[in-house]
């Protein structure tokens, strides 16, 4: 997969790394000076751009014709909104990743906006400590910019309602999809037969209220 991180912070370097792990081919947009001798200690000197991430010029030297997905995560959410725009209606890109670094700002990252997915830093660390107090076998792994669902990861903890029942047996809200259970370090894919037990590692996709209800029977 082809990306470009827009913006060589910390955030942005970090993220250009993983996906270097990942066999990803990136190239990083950075305008700042200070910044980008930084870079050139940890990446490649053709992975490096400088200039600025909303520039349509900069974005076709990275190669904007063949990316598929691009990460905005500046430290201005002014810029992660304008690269998103123009790289999802000027340039057609599949996925457009954003950072939001000020929750007031949070509504104007939609899907019209050119945002698929926006990551909102103090959310995700209120969310740390709301699951670690009330829901505390929840893990919101991901905000899905589509209304109010999340990816979420939970355990069956023993002596629940839900350790050694079946999953069509329980009452499952209906805006909560199973998308797999890993047990014994094995990947199973659930079905409405399927025999949930105590250690249990869940994944699946809900909206907040799914995310209570089945925590009560899960905890």
């Amino acid at each position: 997969m082809k990306v470009i991180v827009i913006g060589g912070g910390q955030v942005g370097s970090y993220v250009a790394s993983i996906l270097l792990k990942h066999d990803c081919e990136v190239k990083i947009i950075e305008n700042r000076k200070e910044i980008l001798k930084k870079l050139k200690n940890e990446f490649a000197p053709e992975m490096l751009i400088e200039g600025d991430g909303t520039d349509p010029v900069m974005l076709e030297e990275a190669g904007i014709a063949n990316t598929e997905c691009v990460v905005a995560v500046t430290g201005a959410d002014e810029v992660n909104l304008v690269a998103s725009t123009i790289t999802k209606y000027e340039y057609g890109i599949e996925r457009v990743i954003a950072r939001v670094n000020h929750p007031k700002n949070e509504w104007l990252f939609t899907l019209e906006m050119g945002v698929d997915v926006k990551v909102n830093q103090a959310e995700l660390l209120a969310r740390l400590v709301v699951d670690e107090i009330d829901l505390k076998n929840i893990l919101t792994l991901m905000k899905i910019n589509r209304g109010d669902y999340s990816i979420v990861q939970m355990n069956v903890s023993g002596g629940s309602k839900a350790d050694g029942a079946i999953i069509k047996d329980l009452d499952i809200p209906e805006k909560f999809v199973f998308i797999s259970i890993i047990r014994n370090h094995e990947v199973l894919i659930p079905k409405g037969d399927t025999k949930l037990q105590s250690g249990d590692n869940i994944l699946a996709l809900t909206d907040s209220n799914g995310q209570k209800v089945v925590n009560e029977l899960l905890g």
